[in-house]
Parts: structure tokens; sequence; C-alpha cells
């Protein structure tokens, strides 16, 4: 059980860390993969409604130089892409409800 404490703790300190470590790099390599996905999900219709708004918000955060801000922004942007893409291909095919036809 202390194993596994310590393992979580030492895990939640490298995750926060490397969230205080965003720089202009790391914003380009999230933000290049959050337009990826939203390229990705909009190819199958399944683009979420948020995801241009949230990309905007990242550029603006990126330009007053908020890097943290705006590499957070963009990964929940490649993840809202990401899950998009995902949805419409699970949806792929599945047509409407019997009750539907009645």
């Amino acid at each position: 059980m202390k194993k596994l404490t310590l393992t979580a703790l030492a895990s939640l300190l490298l995750l926060a860390g490397s969230a205080f470590a965003s720089n202009q790099g790391d914003f380009q390599k999230a933000m290049k993969a959050a337009q990826e996905a939203r390229k990705m999900a909009q190819s199958v219709d399944g683009e979420w409604r948020d995801i241009g708004k949230i990309l905007k918000h990242a550029k603006k955060a990126a330009k007053k130089g908020d890097f943290k801000t705006a590499t957070e922004l963009a990964r929940i942007a490649e993840f809202q892409g990401k899950t998009g893409y995902a949805q419409a291909m699970s949806q792929k095919g599945v047509g409407n409800p019997a009750y539907l036809y009645n």
C-alpha cells in the first residue's frame, strides 16, 4: 500500500511539474496536435461545438505569453477532437431507432 501511495504521489508531482513547465514550444506542439485532431473529427462530421472557441482562447493566451494556459486549452481541444472522432465512428451506420418508424 505504501509503495502504491508513493508511486501515485510521484506521478502527481511529475504531472504537476510538467504543467508548470509549459513554454512556447510546448504550446506549438499541443496546438499542432489539437488542429490535427480537429481535422480528423471534421472528416467524419464529428467535430464538437466548442473546439473552435477553445483554440481561439488558446491562441489569445499564447499571444499574452501565458503558455501554461494556452497549452492546457490546446490539449483540451485535442481531447475533444479525438473524442468527437471516436464518437462519430462509433455511431456510423447505426441508423434511427425502430420506434421512429411505427
